[in-house]
């Protein structure tokens, strides 16, 4: 599977590109589904409003909206109910599937849970994009900084299929999001490297290949570092 991880969707043309290139055909000639389910068990988020923002294309954060083929729902709290013969054949034949923010805790049980994460080896064709939480939830590692929902083994693994973390939303002092400052101090806590990135900023990751693509701001720390670079 191809990752494009970025802070606050496809938030301009150079990641928008870089989508593109990882689907390999124009986003109009694209399917996609999104995964709303980070946003459950977050407080500042839930169900509600901002879900339905987010599956309707009216969220601040371009994903749903960027002029798909189509778009489906994928949710993964109801897949342990549904036959998997319902769900499975439209997860291999779609070409993108768009993890919203949320809680990256939350949505990793659930991927576990509902069986989407035995199906990634064979994935090999589609591309994740997350979106904060969707996209700390492909990491080893999320930070004690980020725990809200909490999972009953405790800890804050996620799912490792990259081997570094990410902090998203970097800003500068005073400004909504994470400060230098306090990613310097989460990047000290955690046990890989890890990037801090902003709201104009992505990770692509295809195979061992990890590229930076931005317009905007981000840091690199090495493992466990108190400084970026």
């Amino acid at each position: 599977m191809k990752l494009l991880l970025t802070s606050a969707g496809v938030t301009n043309t150079t990641i928008l590109a870089a989508l593109e290139e990882l689907i390999g055909k124009p986003i109009s000639a694209s399917t996609a589904l999104c995964i709303p389910t980070a946003q459950y068990g977050h407080p500042w988020v839930g169900p509600g409003v901002r879900a339905w923002e987010f599956i309707s294309g009216k969220s601040e954060n371009p994903m749903v909206d960027l002029g798909w083929k189509s778009v489906g729902v994928l949710e993964l709290t109801a897949l342990p109910s549904i036959d998997e013969e319902r769900w499975k054949p439209l997860v291999l034949e779609t070409d993108v599937l768009l993890a919203a923010g949320g809680d990256a805790l939350y949505l990793n049980h659930w991927v576990q849970q509902s069986g989407l994460a035995e199906m990634f080896p064979s994935l090999t064709g589609t591309v994740w994009v997350g979106m904060s939480a969707g996209s700390m939830v492909m990491t080893p590692q999320i930070g004690r900084e980020f725990i809200g929902w909490k999972p009953t083994t405790g800890g804050d693994s996620a799912l490792g299929m990259v081997h570094f973390s990410i902090c998203p939303h970097l800003a500068p002092d005073g400004a909504p999001g994470n400060s230098l400052a306090a990613a310097e101090k989460w990047a000290a806590g955690i046990r890989h490297p890890s990037y801090a990135i902003d709201d104009q900023t992505a990770i692509s990751v295809t195979d061992d290949a990890v590229d930076i693509i931005t317009e905007g701001t981000w840091r690199y720390f090495p493992k466990g570092a108190a400084h970026g670079c």
